[in-house]
């Protein structure tokens, strides 16, 4: 697994899990926030752009990071945040592991199946693949996810170094994945966060998710979209974590 860090292996560390199709660069503006307090790690995800694996499943993954995590961290971190797929893997990480960390931050994961979707997925990017590599098809992709414009260098570097096999088995995975019910035994503090224009499935997981552990809080982040919340306002989503790990109230 290779990884980005921030900050020294000295103090706490905290894990951030991106989103499918984008890499480590998601959270690299909340990493340089958090470092002068934290160790941050920034996994790039198996099958993702400067991964050394292709993509599997999610529970492969998340064994991975834990693996790595009882090899390099002594079985446990402060806090893991997830964004989408970063966050289903984290869901499953805490299945896993109910002690795999002290916190957790939960963002826009997608815990409830669709079937027609997972259906499409294949035929669907089997016939579009080549376009990604275009710049006005990829300028097209990146403005529909809302990522603030100074990343699009990023994303469309990565975008074009995904394999076709490996994205189709991601966001087959996306969308087919469900809870385990040991989630329920995690020991961590759980947040949930998702943006209220999000679809009717992102709230519908977020509940979901809330009411498989009694202790989890659910934050709405009004006026945001898929994914905003880490990768446009790493500002506040820094300030998030510092709350959380501190326990103060959101």
């Amino acid at each position: 697994m290779r990884i980005k860090e921030y900050g020294t292996d000295q103090k706490d560390t905290i894990l951030l899990l991106h989103g499918g199709g984008l890499s480590w660069w998601n959270y690299r503006e909340a990493a340089e926030l958090l470092q002068d307090k934290y160790h941050v790690i920034l996994p790039i995800l198996d099958g993702h752009a400067g991964s050394d694996r292709p993509f599997t499943t999610i529970e492969e993954n998340a064994s991975e990071i834990i693996s790595f995590i009882d090899e390099k961290l002594s079985g446990s971190v402060l806090l893991i945040g997830g964004l989408s797929l970063g966050g289903q893997i984290l869901l499953d990480m805490l299945s896993q592991r109910k002690d795999i960390c002290s916190y957790a931050l939960v963002e826009s994961a997608a815990v409830i199946p669709s079937k027609l979707t997972n259906k499409l997925i294949a035929p669907t990017f089997g016939s579009c693949y080549g376009l990604i590599s275009r710049r006005g098809f990829a300028r097209l992709q990146f403005q529909s996810l809302h990522i603030r414009p100074d990343l699009f260098e990023d994303y469309y570097r990565d975008t074009c170094r995904i394999k076709k096999q490996d994205m189709i088995a991601f966001l087959k995975a996306n969308t087919a994945y469900s809870m385990k019910d040991t989630f329920r035994e995690s020991s961590a503090g759980i947040h949930v966060y998702f943006g209220e224009k999000e679809t009717r499935e992102i709230l519908r997981s977020a509940e979901t998710i809330c009411r498989m552990h009694p202790s989890c809080k659910l934050h709405r982040l009004k006026g945001l979209r898929h994914g905003e919340f880490s990768i446009n306002h790493a500002d506040q989503y820094a300030r998030a974590i510092r709350k959380i790990v501190n326990g103060e109230k959101s």
